[in-house]
């Protein structure tokens, strides 16, 4: 399972929800600039406050780190 934490101003969010599509790849995405509850889980998770935070069935990925999202989505 693919949550990705994002806001609706992040140019970043849209090209890895784009990238993920392209692959068609399945996410859960969480608005966290609307809920403050998943921003706090997000930083918890991540220790960052900036988005897109993705998490890859428990592991984390810090921004559009396309290497790491295409190791993690094996």
């Amino acid at each position: 399972m693919i949550t990705i934490y994002t806001t609706p101003t992040c140019p970043w969010c849209r090209t890895t929800k784009e990238f993920l599509k392209s692959r068609k790849i399945k996410y859960k995405e969480i608005d966290v600039s609307k809920d403050r509850k998943a921003a706090e889980e997000m930083i918890k998770k991540s220790g960052q406050y900036g988005v897109p935070v993705l998490d890859i069935n428990g592991k984390i990925v810090i921004g559009f780190d396309k290497e790491k999202i295409e190791q993690l989505i094996k």
